[in-house]
């Protein structure tokens, strides 16, 4: 009975997107429906495969040993403060906050190495064969799984001002859909299971894609349609 409703909660969510949008003739159904596909391709893999499950479940287990070396750094630096008592409790300066900074650095000495964008754009080209959209917004939802959305923009920033009212919804909802490493890495510290939330992570890219393809459907000539680069 939940999946039933969890199902219908994927169609009441596609409804109202639908019934919010400002051009409901120009929707291209091909994109929404290999989206949703998409979506649930990613979820089975991730979910109900064995490797799909050893590879997050990997995952995971680095993110949980990359907190530990946080949580190290941050009982140095703070001492008691940094760890849970029952006098002061849970300090969420100084056992989540270290944890989002450490994880936003690490995500930008990533990108610096140039590791980050050859990740991104495997997961952009897969987008934008399926769904048909433009490099430039399968790069930005790409990028939105590992990084927030004030660092993804960055991502495409030579196309941001070219960019078409459909592309710019899609480079926001996906910015909204998706949580950035940092706050992922928090949200671990939590107690939330880390291989879980980076499965949400990634299939919540193309269903960010396909809610604003509905709300804003494309009327103009992208750019970079047919293309994914990375600057």
């Amino acid at each position: 009975m939940e999946k039933l409703i969890s199902l219908l909660g994927l169609f009441v969510m596609l409804g109202v997107a639908w019934a919010l949008s400002d051009s409901k003739k120009h929707i291209q159904w091909r994109t929404v429906i290999s989206g949703v596909m998409l979506q649930i391709v990613f979820g089975l893999i991730i979910l109900k495969t064995d490797i799909g499950r050893k590879v997050f479940a990997t995952l995971g287990e680095g993110f949980n040993a990359i907190l530990g070396f946080t949580a190290k750094g941050s009982q140095f630096l703070f001492g008691s403060l940094a760890t849970p008592s029952d006098s002061l409790g849970f300090i969420f300066a100084t056992m989540v906050l270290p944890t989002i900074i450490f994880m936003s650095a690490l995500m930008s000495v990533l990108y610096h190495i140039g590791v980050m964008q050859k990740v991104v754009e495997v997961m952009a080209k897969v987008m934008m064969k399926v769904m048909k959209t433009s490099g430039a917004e399968s790069l930005a939802a790409a990028a939105n799984i590992f990084v927030g959305q004030t660092e993804a923009p960055l991502v495409i920033k030579p196309y941001v001002n070219s960019m078409t009212r459909s592309e710019l919804m899609c480079l926001m909802t996906g910015g909204m859909a998706t949580v950035a490493g940092g706050v992922l890495a928090a949200f671990v510290g939590f107690g939330i299971d880390a291989a879980h939330l980076l499965a949400a992570s990634v299939m919540s890219a193309p269903a960010a894609i396909v809610c604003a393809k509905l709300m804003i459907p494309e009327r103009e000539e992208s750019a970079t349609a047919g293309v994914v680069k990375i600057d």
